[in-house]
């Protein structure tokens, strides 16, 4: 019997990407073992990107051109439309992908075959950041799942997001209901993670990076490592703006009433020492879990939330 090759739907958000969008594009569609169409959704853009993308789908039948009106406002945005608007009903899998990055040739048929062996229903994984320098770095998100973590957590950057097509349907049948509301999702990959979890979708975190995350001046998240990101991390802490994205994602996949939620609520001095003795529970890593305990105590010396 033939082996059945799996049919993959490439969701792929830019903006004023062309320096480096052929060498991503290239990098999907030389894929070993799967079969993919690339759906290219276009913010409104000032370079020549849109023509770059035409020369593809001269070229290639496997790469579609989406050229909104409007622009959806950020790259996570730029997904989820992605999510709610591509028919892949005739597809076994759902990938994201960012613009400027480079994939290995057997980054989806790895995430195939983890999904497959683990009877999990989405994968991703580790990443080598990389810098036009030649330097590399390895991005580690693949901690055990933690009971909560998905309520303070992605499972790693959403570049490496690989679901069944069941999981993707679902996920676009609770971003249609949400309409409007879809604008108070912050990071599409945290959001996905998290429903994913809520509902009971298991899902599975690759500890052997499958591509170049490339690292420059227009990341919007990036490595998110380093003395920057750990004082971005705080003030953040301190303003009250992570705990208000935490709560708000949890109302938004139907969280809001479990226990670690629950504490931010309560927005007590015993309520944060209650979360900060939960920490293990609410992040993958044991270097996030101490952060995790420093910031509620922060929280609570600063009286702030």
């Amino acid at each position: 019997m033939d082996k059945i090759t799996p049919k993959i739907a490439i969701l792929l958000a830019a903006f004023n990407g062309q320096k480096y969008l052929v060498e991503q594009i290239d990098s999907i569609l030389n894929q070993e073992d799967v079969n993919v169409k690339i759906y290219v959704r276009l913010d409104p853009s000032s370079d020549n990107s849109a023509e770059l993308i035409d020369e593809f789908i001269k070229s290639n039948c496997n790469v579609k051109l989406l050229t909104p009106a409007h622009s959806s406002g950020s790259a996570g945005q730029n997904f989820l439309n992605l999510l709610r608007d591509v028919d892949f009903s005739a597809y076994d899998f759902v990938a994201f992908s960012d613009q400027d990055d480079i994939w290995f040739k057997e980054k989806l048929i790895r995430a195939v075959n983890c999904i497959n062996s683990n009877k999990t229903d989405a994968y991703s994984g580790n990443v080598l950041a990389w810098w036009d320098s030649g330097r590399k770095k390895l991005v580690d998100k693949a901690g055990l799942q933690r009971k909560f973590d998905y309520l303070f957590e992605s499972s790693g950057p959403g570049c490496t997001f690989v679901f069944t097509k069941k999981l993707a349907l679902d996920f676009k049948q609770t971003l249609v209901l949400l309409g409007s509301n879809i604008e108070k999702i912050w990071l599409h990959d945290w959001f996905c993670y998290a429903f994913a979890r809520s509902r009971g979708y298991k899902w599975f975190i690759d500890p052997k990076p499958m591509m170049l995350y490339r690292q420059h001046g227009n990341n919007v998240v990036g490595a998110n490592s380093g003395f920057a990101a750990f004082s971005l991390r705080m003030n953040e802490v301190l303003t009250g703006k992570a705990f208000e994205r935490v709560t708000s994602q949890a109302i938004i996949i139907g969280e809001q009433d479990k226990e670690p939620i629950r504490l931010i609520r309560n927005n007590s001095i015993i309520s944060s020492f209650k979360l900060a003795l939960k920490a293990n529970h609410c992040r993958r890593k044991r270097s996030d879990q101490l952060l995790f305990i420093f910031a509620m105590l922060l929280s609570v010396f600063k009286g702030k939330k």
